[in-house]
């Protein structure tokens, strides 16, 4: 099992030096990774499900985040949970992407993307809420193209991107690609990570058996597609206070990775609570 941590400004806040003392702490505590979410642009009444989101919620850019993360420590891995990819010209994400990968020495390697669930976020950077699944879905096979492409370049037709010989540099540190791995709790979702997905990492209220459905449905899409299930990394979210029950109740699940979440507003009391879980969990 292998244990990340997420940080959302949305909640802790945007002060720089909070966040480099939480991504170093994190990183000597032993975590693998560090992951941040993102909203673009909010709006008055944004709700997910039962919850609204204030709008002045201070959603950092998380690429920007990361790459200041990547200078301030040396191992821990980046990952976003979740990016919204539809709301992403996969041109420019290529290059965001691989550039921070390349100045952190390769640990740009979990990106997590998803779709998103506030309609007026879609409006306001003029996407088509109801169909930025499929413009998804062109976005993860244009930006594999562009990482695998040389001088010659990359071209693509399709219904939202197109492509002429596109070249794309630098190219990501030591790696022919980017893993991609997909959020989101749907079926939809899932089918995706098995299709196009390096990982599947769902949210939301699930039942156990409705978790167990979807990654099934996962691994059963990537069979399908001709790509090994068992090569699907399958993350889920955890809290800093977990126990060695619900742990090993997850890794029964297929889970190989856990998300650790502090809930603390204080600062201090956030790294505390991260070096309890690593003293109870990973030294």
């Amino acid at each position: 099992m292998r244990f990340g941590v997420s940080y959302n400004t949305a909640y802790y806040g945007v002060d720089p030096d909070a966040l480099v003392a939480f991504a170093r702490h994190a990183e000597e505590c032993g975590f693998e990774s560090l992951y941040v979410p993102e909203h673009v642009v909010l709006h008055p009444g944004a709700r997910v499900g039962r919850f609204e989101l204030p709008p002045s919620l201070p959603y950092a850019d998380p690429l920007d985040l990361l790459a200041f993360v990547a200078a301030a420590t040396r191992r821990i891995l980046l990952g976003t949970a979740v990016l919204l990819l539809p709301y992403h010209h996969p041109v420019v994400l290529a290059k965001r992407l691989a550039t921070v990968d390349v100045l952190s020495k390769g640990r740009m390697r979990l990106l997590t993307v998803g779709l998103g669930a506030l309609p007026g976020e879609a409006d306001a950077l003029g996407v088509d809420f109801r169909s930025r699944g499929r413009r998804a879905d062109e976005a993860i096979d244009v930006l594999r193209l562009l990482w695998a492409g040389d001088e010659e370049g990359v071209s693509f037709d399709g219904e939202f991107f197109t492509l002429d010989r596109a070249c794309s540099f630098p190219k990501p540190y030591r790696a022919a690609t980017l893993p991609v791995h997909v959020g989101g709790s749907s079926a939809a979702a899932a089918r995706r990570a098995g299709l196009r997905g390096d990982g599947y990492f769902p949210g939301g209220a699930l039942t156990a058996r409705e978790r167990a459905d979807q990654l099934e449905l996962a691994r059963s899409a990537a069979a399908g597609a001709g790509r090994d299930p068992d090569a699907l990394e399958y993350t889920r979210w955890g809290s800093a206070q977990m126990t060695d029950e619900e742990i090993e109740s997850m890794a029964a699940q297929g889970v190989t990775r856990i998300v650790v979440t502090a809930v603390s507003a204080d600062p201090a009391e956030r790294l505390a609570e991260l070096a309890s879980f690593a003293d109870r969990h990973l030294r």
